[in-house]
Protein backbone atom coordinates (compact mmCIF):
# COMPACT_ATOMS: atom_id res chain seq x y z
CA UNK A 1 0.00 0.00 0.00
CA UNK A 2 1.62 3.38 -1.25
CA UNK A 3 2.17 5.58 1.40
CA UNK A 4 3.62 9.20 2.57
CA UNK A 5 1.72 11.36 0.53
CA UNK A 6 2.76 14.80 0.73
CA UNK A 7 0.53 16.45 -2.02
CA UNK A 8 -1.15 15.68 -5.47
CA UNK A 9 -0.61 17.75 -8.68
CA UNK A 10 -3.49 18.32 -11.05
CA UNK A 11 -3.51 19.40 -14.58
CA UNK A 12 -7.26 19.89 -13.84
CA UNK A 13 -9.87 18.71 -16.08
CA UNK A 14 -8.50 19.57 -19.38
CA UNK A 15 -5.52 18.01 -19.00
CA UNK A 16 -7.48 15.05 -17.13
CA UNK A 17 -4.28 13.76 -15.19
CA UNK A 18 -3.37 13.71 -11.46
CA UNK A 19 0.49 13.30 -10.34
CA UNK A 20 1.00 11.56 -7.37
CA UNK A 21 4.61 10.90 -5.95
CA UNK A 22 4.57 8.45 -2.60
CA UNK A 23 6.59 7.13 0.02
CA UNK A 24 8.72 10.50 0.58
CA UNK A 25 12.63 8.90 1.19
CA UNK A 26 12.60 5.82 0.49
CA UNK A 27 10.77 2.96 -1.49
CA UNK A 28 9.09 5.57 -3.63
CA UNK A 29 6.16 5.06 -5.80
CA UNK A 30 5.08 7.79 -8.99
CA UNK A 31 1.52 6.97 -10.30
CA UNK A 32 -0.35 8.58 -12.87
CA UNK A 33 -4.12 8.71 -12.69
CA UNK A 34 -6.85 9.79 -14.97
CA UNK A 35 -8.34 12.64 -12.99
CA UNK A 36 -12.12 11.98 -14.51
CA UNK A 37 -12.10 8.33 -13.85
CA UNK A 38 -10.81 9.03 -10.29
CA UNK A 39 -13.71 11.46 -9.50
CA UNK A 40 -16.62 9.59 -10.92
CA UNK A 41 -16.19 6.19 -10.94
CA UNK A 42 -17.66 3.47 -8.85
CA UNK A 43 -16.87 4.62 -5.33
CA UNK A 44 -16.77 0.90 -3.06
CA UNK A 45 -13.21 0.76 -2.60
CA UNK A 46 -12.64 -2.56 -4.10
CA UNK A 47 -8.78 -3.80 -5.53
CA UNK A 48 -10.80 -3.08 -9.03
CA UNK A 49 -12.42 -0.14 -8.37
CA UNK A 50 -8.81 1.59 -6.49
CA UNK A 51 -7.15 0.43 -9.71
CA UNK A 52 -9.47 1.59 -12.28
CA UNK A 53 -8.03 5.36 -12.92
CA UNK A 54 -4.06 4.59 -12.78
CA UNK A 55 -2.69 4.88 -15.93
CA UNK A 56 0.59 3.84 -14.77
CA UNK A 57 2.61 2.95 -11.37
CA UNK A 58 6.38 3.43 -11.35
CA UNK A 59 7.55 1.94 -7.94
CA UNK A 60 11.15 3.34 -7.33
CA UNK A 61 14.53 1.54 -5.70
CA UNK A 62 14.62 1.23 -2.21
CA UNK A 63 17.11 3.80 -1.60
CA UNK A 64 14.74 6.69 -3.57
CA UNK A 65 11.52 8.63 -2.41
CA UNK A 66 8.97 10.74 -4.16
CA UNK A 67 7.82 13.63 -2.74
CA UNK A 68 7.41 15.83 -5.32
CA UNK A 69 6.42 14.75 -8.36
CA UNK A 70 5.95 18.02 -10.76
CA UNK A 71 4.71 17.36 -14.70
CA UNK A 72 6.36 18.77 -17.47
CA UNK A 73 4.48 19.14 -20.21
CA UNK A 74 4.74 19.26 -24.16
CA UNK A 75 8.52 19.45 -23.92
CA UNK A 76 10.17 21.02 -27.67
CA UNK A 77 13.53 19.29 -27.37
CA UNK A 78 15.71 20.49 -30.29
CA UNK A 79 17.91 17.42 -30.44
CA UNK A 80 15.18 15.69 -32.14
CA UNK A 81 13.56 18.00 -33.80
CA UNK A 82 14.86 16.11 -37.45
CA UNK A 83 14.28 12.85 -35.69
CA UNK A 84 11.13 11.23 -37.40
CA UNK A 85 8.60 9.25 -35.54
CA UNK A 86 8.59 5.59 -36.85
CA UNK A 87 6.06 3.23 -35.46
CA UNK A 88 4.91 -0.28 -35.89
CA UNK A 89 1.94 -2.08 -35.57
CA UNK A 90 -1.84 -1.31 -33.96
CA UNK A 91 -0.84 -0.81 -31.07
CA UNK A 92 2.27 1.47 -31.73
CA UNK A 93 -0.02 3.87 -34.27
CA UNK A 94 -3.08 3.75 -31.53
CA UNK A 95 0.10 5.15 -28.69
CA UNK A 96 1.69 7.65 -31.29
CA UNK A 97 -2.37 8.86 -32.07
CA UNK A 98 -2.64 9.33 -28.11
CA UNK A 99 1.12 10.53 -27.69
CA UNK A 100 0.49 13.47 -30.26
CA UNK A 101 -3.13 14.19 -29.39
CA UNK A 102 -2.10 17.69 -28.71
CA UNK A 103 -0.22 17.70 -32.53
CA UNK A 104 -3.75 18.57 -34.22
CA UNK A 105 -3.15 19.57 -38.18
CA UNK A 106 0.58 18.28 -38.29
CA UNK A 107 0.76 15.52 -40.51
CA UNK A 108 2.14 12.56 -39.28
CA UNK A 109 4.80 12.46 -42.08
CA UNK A 110 5.69 15.90 -40.30
CA UNK A 111 5.60 14.61 -36.43
CA UNK A 112 9.15 14.20 -34.88
CA UNK A 113 10.17 12.86 -31.65
CA UNK A 114 10.92 16.16 -30.33
CA UNK A 115 7.63 17.33 -28.09
CA UNK A 116 7.97 15.20 -25.08
CA UNK A 117 6.52 14.76 -21.68
CA UNK A 118 8.10 14.27 -18.29
CA UNK A 119 7.71 14.15 -14.59
CA UNK A 120 10.13 15.65 -12.57
CA UNK A 121 10.46 13.71 -8.90
CA UNK A 122 12.04 14.47 -6.09
CA UNK A 123 13.02 12.49 -3.12
CA UNK A 124 12.77 13.98 0.26
CA UNK A 125 16.14 13.49 2.60
CA UNK A 126 15.18 13.23 6.65
CA UNK A 127 17.62 12.37 8.67
CA UNK A 128 20.55 14.67 9.91
CA UNK A 129 23.96 14.85 8.87
CA UNK A 130 23.88 12.05 5.56
CA UNK A 131 22.90 9.13 7.83
CA UNK A 132 20.45 7.86 5.21
CA UNK A 133 20.24 7.51 1.59
CA UNK A 134 20.86 10.95 -0.60
CA UNK A 135 17.47 12.49 -2.44
CA UNK A 136 17.97 13.22 -5.57
CA UNK A 137 15.80 14.76 -8.25
CA UNK A 138 15.14 11.64 -10.79
CA UNK A 139 13.77 13.31 -14.61
CA UNK A 140 11.01 10.32 -15.89
CA UNK A 141 10.27 10.75 -19.53
CA UNK A 142 6.28 9.60 -20.06
CA UNK A 143 5.30 10.56 -23.37
CA UNK A 144 4.26 6.80 -23.70
CA UNK A 145 2.39 7.14 -20.04
CA UNK A 146 2.19 3.27 -19.61
CA UNK A 147 5.76 3.19 -20.15
CA UNK A 148 7.41 5.59 -18.55
CA UNK A 149 11.34 5.44 -18.63
CA UNK A 150 14.08 7.45 -16.01
CA UNK A 151 16.54 9.76 -18.49
CA UNK A 152 18.41 11.35 -15.77
CA UNK A 153 19.45 12.24 -12.08
CA UNK A 154 20.92 15.47 -10.17
CA UNK A 155 21.97 15.95 -6.82
CA UNK A 156 24.08 19.05 -5.10
CA UNK A 157 27.82 17.86 -5.21
CA UNK A 158 28.37 17.07 -1.50
CA UNK A 159 31.88 18.43 -1.53
CA UNK A 160 30.61 21.66 -2.92
CA UNK A 161 30.03 22.56 0.62
CA UNK A 162 31.08 19.78 3.09
CA UNK A 163 27.46 19.67 3.62
CA UNK A 164 27.48 16.83 5.29
CA UNK A 165 29.36 17.97 7.92
CA UNK A 166 27.66 21.20 8.16
CA UNK A 167 24.59 20.02 10.04
CA UNK A 168 20.61 19.12 9.41
CA UNK A 169 19.79 17.61 6.62
CA UNK A 170 21.63 17.82 2.94
CA UNK A 171 19.39 16.39 -0.19
CA UNK A 172 16.55 17.20 -1.98
CA UNK A 173 13.41 18.30 -0.38
CA UNK A 174 10.92 19.27 -3.02
CA UNK A 175 10.16 21.29 -6.23
CA UNK A 176 7.92 24.59 -6.90
CA UNK A 177 4.37 23.70 -7.70
CA UNK A 178 3.39 26.61 -9.41
CA UNK A 179 4.27 26.99 -13.10
CA UNK A 180 4.29 30.40 -14.43
CA UNK A 181 4.82 31.25 -18.34
CA UNK A 182 8.67 32.58 -17.72
CA UNK A 183 9.80 29.13 -15.70
CA UNK A 184 6.98 26.98 -17.28
CA UNK A 185 9.45 23.82 -19.00
CA UNK A 186 12.81 25.94 -18.16
CA UNK A 187 13.38 26.41 -15.21
CA UNK A 188 12.30 24.05 -12.10
CA UNK A 189 13.52 25.10 -8.49
CA UNK A 190 14.88 22.87 -6.18
CA UNK A 191 14.50 23.20 -1.75
CA UNK A 192 17.63 21.28 -0.63
CA UNK A 193 17.95 21.95 3.07
CA UNK A 194 21.54 22.64 4.05
CA UNK A 195 22.19 23.39 0.77
CA UNK A 196 19.66 26.03 0.39
CA UNK A 197 17.52 26.32 -3.19
CA UNK A 198 18.66 25.45 -5.81
CA UNK A 199 17.78 26.37 -9.53
CA UNK A 200 18.00 23.77 -12.21
CA UNK A 201 17.98 24.26 -16.25
CA UNK A 202 15.83 21.53 -17.13
CA UNK A 203 15.09 22.45 -20.63
CA UNK A 204 16.92 19.51 -21.74
CA UNK A 205 15.75 16.58 -19.23
CA UNK A 206 18.52 14.41 -19.98
CA UNK A 207 20.78 16.80 -18.67
CA UNK A 208 19.40 18.95 -16.37
CA UNK A 209 21.84 21.95 -15.14
CA UNK A 210 22.25 23.97 -11.91
CA UNK A 211 22.20 27.66 -12.85
CA UNK A 212 22.21 29.53 -9.62
CA UNK A 213 21.50 29.00 -5.77
CA UNK A 214 20.82 30.59 -2.14
CA UNK A 215 21.81 29.54 0.96
CA UNK A 216 20.65 31.94 3.71
CA UNK A 217 22.66 33.08 6.24
CA UNK A 218 21.83 31.27 10.10
CA UNK A 219 20.33 34.00 12.06
CA UNK A 220 19.74 34.19 16.14
CA UNK A 221 16.44 32.28 15.32
CA UNK A 222 17.80 29.32 13.42
CA UNK A 223 17.22 26.48 15.61
CA UNK A 224 20.01 23.53 16.16
CA UNK A 225 19.86 20.22 14.77
CA UNK A 226 21.22 17.18 16.42
CA UNK A 227 22.08 13.58 15.95
CA UNK A 228 22.81 10.72 18.50
CA UNK A 229 21.60 11.16 21.78
CA UNK A 230 22.49 11.35 25.12
CA UNK A 231 26.03 11.54 26.30
CA UNK A 232 26.67 11.02 22.21
CA UNK A 233 24.54 13.70 21.12
CA UNK A 234 25.95 16.46 19.18
CA UNK A 235 24.14 19.55 17.62
CA UNK A 236 24.94 22.35 14.95
CA UNK A 237 23.15 25.19 14.03
CA UNK A 238 22.52 24.86 10.26
CA UNK A 239 19.84 26.07 7.51
CA UNK A 240 17.24 23.94 6.67
CA UNK A 241 15.75 25.18 3.29
CA UNK A 242 12.55 23.04 3.71
CA UNK A 243 10.09 24.87 0.75
CA UNK A 244 10.13 26.53 -2.18
CA UNK A 245 7.42 28.19 -4.52
CA UNK A 246 6.95 30.89 -7.28
CA UNK A 247 4.59 33.17 -7.91
CA UNK A 248 3.16 34.77 -11.45
CA UNK A 249 5.57 37.25 -11.19
CA UNK A 250 8.60 35.24 -11.10
CA UNK A 251 9.59 35.92 -7.50
CA UNK A 252 11.01 33.28 -5.29
CA UNK A 253 9.90 31.95 -1.68
CA UNK A 254 12.26 30.09 0.46
CA UNK A 255 10.99 29.07 4.04
CA UNK A 256 13.60 27.20 6.49
CA UNK A 257 12.67 24.17 8.32
CA UNK A 258 14.45 25.13 11.19
CA UNK A 259 12.93 28.43 12.19
CA UNK A 260 15.34 30.85 10.24
CA UNK A 261 12.09 32.64 8.60
CA UNK A 262 11.16 33.65 4.28
CA UNK A 263 13.15 34.26 1.99
CA UNK A 264 11.93 36.50 -0.94
CA UNK A 265 14.18 36.17 -3.94
CA UNK A 266 14.74 36.41 -7.51
CA UNK A 267 16.69 35.08 -10.25
CA UNK A 268 19.54 37.21 -12.15
CA UNK A 269 22.10 37.22 -14.27
CA UNK A 270 22.76 34.93 -16.69
CA UNK A 271 20.30 32.52 -14.51
CA UNK A 272 17.59 34.83 -15.19
CA UNK A 273 18.67 34.69 -19.11
CA UNK A 274 17.53 31.03 -18.86
CA UNK A 275 13.80 32.32 -17.74
CA UNK A 276 11.27 33.92 -20.44
CA UNK A 277 10.55 36.63 -19.22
Amino acid sequence: MPTDLHGAISTGPKGNRVYFGFGTGANGIVQIVDREKLLNGPKEPTEANLLYPQITRVDLPPDAGAHTVLPLLGMLLPEFANQKLRQTGPAAAAAAAADHAHDEGVAASERTQARRNFIAAVGESTANECFENRQMVRMLDITTEAKPVATSTWTVPEASGNFCSRGGRFGAHSSNENTPPMYNNRVVFIAHFNAGVRALDVRDPFSPKEIGFYIPAVTSKTDKRCVGQGVNERCKIAIQTNNVEVDDRGYIYIVDRANTGVHILELTGSARKVAAF
